[in-house]
């Protein structure tokens, strides 16, 4: 146990030093390493094993909803960039420019992509003459680029992984419907992979995608009651199609300009699973994407008999689970604080004893209760194990959200209520006019992180100015 108390005292209590608290865990879980560049990290294999489960789980919802997977180049011209006003205005500020290929000047600076927009329309422009090409529902997985001021791990680097859909299709209804439909699969991907409960809703015109005509995200609560934006799918419309001169043929035989949609996750959800799930021991991870589902600790072994029980049950399970044995000559007690740190939802002890009565422990890692149980039926065990882990990581961070969800109808109680409870959603009423929504945050502190697409009302009136509303937006700080 000396052990464990060491590590653990490795780690800054959340409650005393929330961020600090995060870059521990990052850090002392393998998650990441710094580079001589700042603002890009390594992501170390334990952690990039994370990301492969999350990818490999996405990429199937996607492709069950018809999308292809394509590569689109890293550099994209100035001259293609400029073409949407908007969109490049959005993004200058976060550009980095190639300006020389070798020693020789380049004749036009190319930009690392800080997203895909411009590429996908040059292509589109190239491949869709007839409405019998529509819709293209494409996506990728790739890294981007955006000069951050301000870095921190996962949450907002330089450099990030991340999945960027991209489609096209002949009607609104149809761009809308996939803007809508890929929410949802963001939502469920959120709250059934990841055990991270969200709100979907649309964001207001001051902060949605630059180029968009609206933009739909799902926002998480994290464990200190800032919020997260853990994904947005944003509808085009045919502003794109215009400024890059894409049309079709339509069943009238008539030139059309096609609507566009764009969705996008990132690496930060790795950051929103450390801040929705993790505790002062550590990791906690959602059984579906940890790289380790059961950690195996033999018990005295070195003992007779002990390491070969221990190498036919791994050999069983790893038929179906994602197992480590861990055969070390470290202390047991050592491994129990390394695979706690880790976030490994289910440890498995054996010993002697155990192997006597055909029997092990399972330890569920988020509220470490053991259980006894008979080998005879560890596969069905560790099954209903991983199920609860997943159930009780997901009404953990539920309750948080409600407890820290407020309900408000002036700037004052706002303040108040912020003051005396902590950070966490504000639900309040709005007019829908951006100068209300601009004091809401300068007075308050908390701007707006969506407009609820429910039809719930907590007032008839804005928070703000006392006239007429109708939006019920969620407020917060947020990461």
């Amino acid at each position: 146990m000396a052990d464990n108390k060491k590590m653990v005292e490795q780690i800054t209590p959340m409650d005393e030093d929330f961020a600090k608290w995060y870059t521990d865990i990052v850090k002392k879980a393998e998650l990441i390493e710094y580079t001589s560049v700042k603002g890009c990290m390594v992501i170390r294999p334990y952690g990039y094993a994370i990301w492969e489960n999350m990818q490999k789980i996405l990429d199937g919802m996607f492709k069950e909803t018809g999308h292809e997977n394509v590569c689109m180049p890293m550099f994209i011209p100035e001259s293609l960039l400029q073409k949407e006003k908007d969109h490049v205005e959005g993004f200058a500020p976060e550009v980095a420019w190639v300006t020389h290929g070798g020693s020789e000047k380049l004749e036009e600076r190319l930009c690392v992509r800080p997203t895909s927009e411009t590429l996908f329309c040059e292509h589109y422009a190239n491949i869709v003459q007839s409405y019998r090409d529509l819709p293209k529902l494409y996506n990728q997985w790739v890294s981007v680029v955006r000069w951050e001021k301000t870095t921190r791990p996962f949450l907002r680097s330089r450099e990030f992984l991340w999945q960027e859909g991209h489609t096209i299709h002949a009607t609104a209804k149809e761009a809308i419907e996939e803007t809508e439909r890929m929410l949802d699969v963001y939502a469920d991907f959120c709250e059934n992979t990841l055990a991270m409960p969200v709100i979907k809703g649309q964001k207001t015109e001051s902060d949605k995608f630059a180029g968009a005509v609206s933009t739909y995200a799902i926002e998480a609560l994290m464990h200190d009651g800032k919020a997260l934006q853990a994904g947005t799918s944003h509808y085009f419309g045919d502003g794109f199609a215009k400024a890059f001169d894409i049309q079709f043929s339509d069943k009238e035989n008539k030139k059309a300009y096609p609507h566009q949609t764009s969705w996008g996750v990132s690496t930060r959800l790795i950051g929103g699973i450390i801040m929705t799930h993790g505790d002062d021991n550590g990791l906690v991870l959602p059984p579906k994407i940890a790289p380790i589902q059961v950690a195996l600790i033999p018990v005295a072994q070195h003992k007779p008999g002990v390491l070969d029980a221990c190498g036919a049950l791994f050999a069983r399970l790893k038929k179906q689970f994602r197992v480590k044995l861990d055969d070390s000559d470290n202390s047991p007690g050592w491994k129990f604080a390394e695979y706690e740190m880790k976030g490994v939802p289910l440890r498995l002890e054996m010993g002697p004893r155990d192997i006597e009565n055909n029997q092990c422990v399972l330890v569920t890692r988020h509220n470490r209760e053991k259980t006894v149980v008979s080998l005879d039926h560890i596969e069905t065990a560790i099954e209903e194990k991983l199920q609860q882990v997943h159930d009780g990581l997901y009404q953990k961070a539920l309750q948080n959200r409600e407890r820290r969800t407020y309900v408000c109808t002036t700037l004052d109680a706002i303040t108040k209520t912020l003051q005396e409870k902590g950070d966490g959603f504000v639900k309040a009423m709005w007019c829908g006019d951006a100068a209300c929504e601009e004091k809401v945050k300068e007075e308050t502190g908390v701007g707006s992180r969506c407009i609820s697409l429910t039809d719930e009302t907590v007032s008839d009136q804005c928070v703000c100015c006392g006239r007429p509303a109708k939006k019920l937006v969620y407020w917060g700080k947020a990461y």
